[in-house]
C-alpha cells in the first residue's frame, strides 16, 4: 500500500480540483449548499486580503481528503477549518486527524498566534487537539469549538 501523503492544493491542476470539489460535493450531499460551481469557486478564489488554503490527503495519486482553511474577514486572527470531507470509504483510518494536524501545524508556522474556529458534529478529534466547545453553542446537532495559539 503507498504512504498517504498530505499536501496544499494546488489549484492550478484541473485533475486535482476536479477530484477535490467531486470528493466535498458527493461528501456533504447538500446540492444547495455545497454544489459543484460554489466548492469550485471556494478552492479556486484567491482574495489579496483574506487568504484560503485548501490540503489533500492522497495515495498512489487518488484524492481520499480535502480541507480548507480560511481566515475570518470579521474577527482579526481568526481562522476557521471547513470544507473538510474524507472519501465514505476511507474513513475512520485516521486521515481526517492527519488533515486537522496538517492544518494547524500550517497556521501555527504561518501566524504567530490566533484562534481556530471550527464547527462538528463530532467534536471528540477537534478536543483531542485542544479545541473546547463555546458554551450554548451548540445548534442543530452542530458544535461550535475554539482552539488558541
Amino acid at each position: 500500500m503507498a504512504k498517504i501523503r498530505i499536501d496544499t492544493l494546488d489549484t492550478s491542476s484541473p485533475l486535482l480540483v476536479d477530484a477535490s470539489v467531486t470528493l466535498i460535493v458527493n461528501a456533504f450531499g447538500d446540492p444547495e449548499r455545497y454544489g459543484a460551481k460554489r466548492v469550485t469557486q471556494e478552492l479556486t478564489t484567491t482574495d489579496p486580503v483574506f487568504y484560503r488554503q485548501f490540503f489533500i490527503a492522497m495515495e498512489a495519486g487518488e484524492v481520499l481528503a480535502v480541507g480548507g482553511v480560511k481566515a475570518a474577514d470579521w474577527a482579526s486572527k481568526t481562522h476557521i477549518l471547513y470544507l473538510s470531507a474524507v472519501a465514505p470509504e476511507r474513513r475512520g483510518k485516521g486521515i481526517g486527524r492527519a488533515l486537522i494536524k496538517a492544518r494547524l501545524e500550517w497556521l501555527e508556522k504561518t501566524f504567530k498566534s490566533g484562534r481556530v474556529l471550527v464547527s462538528a458534529t463530532k467534536t471528540r478529534r477537534f478536543r483531542d487537539f485542544g479545541f473546547v466547545e463555546i458554551r450554548n453553542s451548540s445548534l442543530d446537532g452542530r458544535h461550535l469549538l475554539l482552539r488558541r495559539f
